[in-house]
Parts: structure tokens; C-alpha cells; sequence
């Protein structure tokens, strides 16, 4: 049994502190949103009063955050407060499931280090579906002996966990994974369209993607048109499982790594400017899904 401090208990960060505390670990959480921490509460986390507070007696600390600079802010501190990393007992595992910049990954990873702490980023991938399953994909970029100790509790998060390398290797993954599953969205997106512009009915043209050469996650599991895939955020108004602001935000990410890289990607930024309209005219609280709503509303543009 691990003693664990979990700072971010949202959509994502709950259900995965609640699968710690089903693991049979002690979790004691804190969120800034009182919401929450009480739903987390109600799953058996222990609730703190701070982030410091919450870091006092464990031995492993995991953050699930909205971004690189709100991860340095944690780790740091600031205004006369002391960050986790100052707080935390001496060789504290910090673990970080936020999707980050892969230079902010890097930079929380080599700040904790030189405190005398251990670090890994872990994003993942799945939804809440997944992250309240306990079936998400952790993506884990640590030292080697490192991710052999770290394995076994991620294990109680996710159903696959895999080794991307060192510091910054888990959000590399992450970013390219985003990248293809927001540019699959949109081509299914666009498909479905054109099938109704073209008198195809959701289930025939489904049915006949969903067997052959089209076949992908983004159709079989997240279709975006309501009526194939019942659990699809489709047939629940667009409810987000994961919100459109977020996939923006890693296409935002996404790009940054094309630059610093010189890699040409014009499907992928294209991806990036499509999303990020999308989520800037409104539609950043919906289901990434329901871009298809975009592709309907560009009626005669290529």
C-alpha cells in the first residue's frame, strides 16, 4: 500500500484517484474546486486543505493539471508559499499525468530531480470512460528503474502501460497520438457528411467503414453521428468524454513540437486550426466529436 497525494481531481484526476483508493492505496487529494474534492471524497480520498498539506506524508505525489505552467507553478510554489517539490519528504515520487509541453515535462522532471526526488510524466489517454474504467493508456517517460518501480501502481489506473523513454518521452507520445486522433475525427467527420449529402443512412455507411480499410477508433468507438455506437458522445447531446478546449489545446501543444522539430505535418496543423475555431467560436465545451457540426456548417468550402 502506497500513501499517495493527488492534486487535480476533475473529470479526468477523480476517477483515477478513486481506482488508487479501490486499489486498496491511501489517496489524500486536493482541488481547488470544492465540487471536486467532495466528489472525491465521496470515493474515499482523504481531502487536504492544500496542496501542501496534501504532499506532508507521501510517498508519492501525482498531479493531473490544465497545463505546463500551472504544473510549474504547483512544483515551484510561490507568494511566500512553498511548492511540492519543497514540501515533499526527501525521494518522493512525482508522477504527473497532465498533458504538458514537452519542454515543461522536461523542466518539472529535472527540477524535482535536483531536489532528490524521482519523476515521470504520464499522460494519458482514454476519456473519463476510460479513466473511470481504470482502462486508460498511460504514456510514461521516466529513467529506466524508475518506470520498473512506477509500473505497477500506474497498473492500477490504466490497462496498458508503456515505456516512451526518458523525461518527456510519455507527453511526446501523447502529442502524436492527439494529433492523429483529432485529424481521424475529422476525416470520419467529413465522411459521414458527404454520406448524408449523398443519401447514405449513418448505419449503412457505418457498417461498411467500420469492417473495412476506414476503420478506427475515432468511428468504432467515438462515432460522431448519433445511432452507431450507442455509448458515443453523439447520442448524449455531445456531452464531452473529452472536451473540444482540450484537444485544441494538445493540437496547440502538438504544434510547438512541429516547430521546435522542423517536422512538416499539414494534415496535423491543419487539424490544429480547425480545432482551435472551433473551440474559440463556442464549441470548446462539447465533445471533440461533434466538430462533424463544423463540417456541416462549411457547406460548399474545400
Amino acid at each position: 500500500m502506497t500513501a499517495i497525494g493527488f492534486l487535480g481531481l476533475g473529470n479526468m484526476g477523480g476517477p483515477m484517484a478513486a481506482n488508487l483508493v479501490r486499489a486498496g492505496h491511501t489517496v489524500t487529494g486536493f482541488d481547488l474546486v470544492p465540487e471536486a474534492l467532495s466528489a472525491a471524497v465521496e470515493s474515499g480520498v482523504r481531502p487536504a486543505g492544500s496542496a501542501v498539506e496534501m504532499v506532508a506524508d507521501a510517498d508519492t505525489v501525482i498531479t493531473m493539471l490544465p497545463g505546463g505552467r500551472h504544473l510549474l507553478d504547483a512544483y515551484r510554489g510561490g507568494d511566500g508559499e512553498p511548492g511540492l517539490i519543497a514540501a515533499a519528504r526527501p525521494g518522493t515520487l512525482f508522477i504527473d499525468c497532465s498533458t504538458v509541453d514537452v519542454a515543461d515535462a522536461r523542466t518539472a522532471a529535472t527540477e524535482a530531480e535536483a531536489a532528490g526526488h524521482r519523476a515521470v510524466d504520464a499522460p494519458v489517454s482514454g476519456g473519463v470512460v476510460g479513466a473511470t474504467a481504470g482502462t486508460l493508456t498511460l504514456m510514461v517517460g521516466a529513467r529506466e528503474t524508475v518506470f520498473s518501480e512506477v509500473e505497477p501502481l500506474l497498473s492500477a489506473m490504466g490497462g496498458r502501460i508503456v515505456h516512451c523513454g526518458g523525461a518527456g518521452g510519455g507527453q511526446a507520445a501523447k502529442l502524436c497520438n492527439n494529433m492523429v486522433l483529432a485529424s481521424s475525427m475529422i476525416a470520419v467527420s467529413e465522411a459521414f457528411v458527404l454520406g448524408e449529402r449523398l443519401g447514405l443512412t449513418h448505419e449503412a455507411l457505418f457498417d461498411v467503414m467500420s469492417t473495412a480499410s476506414a476503420q478506427c477508433w475515432s468511428l468504432t468507438t467515438y462515432c460522431p453521428v448519433p445511432g452507431p455506437v450507442p455509448t458515443s458522445p453523439a447520442n448524449d447531446d455531445y456531452r464531452p468524454g473529452f472536451a473540444a478546449a482540450l484537444m485544441a489545446k494538445d493540437l496547440g501543444l502538438a504544434l510547438n513540437a512541429l516547430r521546435a522539430t522542423d517536422t512538416m505535418a499539414e494534415i496535423g496543423s491543419r487539424a490544429a486550426r480547425i480545432y482551435a475555431e472551433f473551440a474559440a467560436a463556442g464549441g470548446g465545451g462539447h465533445d471533440f466529436s461533434a466538430i462533424v457540426e463544423t463540417v456541416r456548417a462549411r457547406e460548399g468550402r474545400t
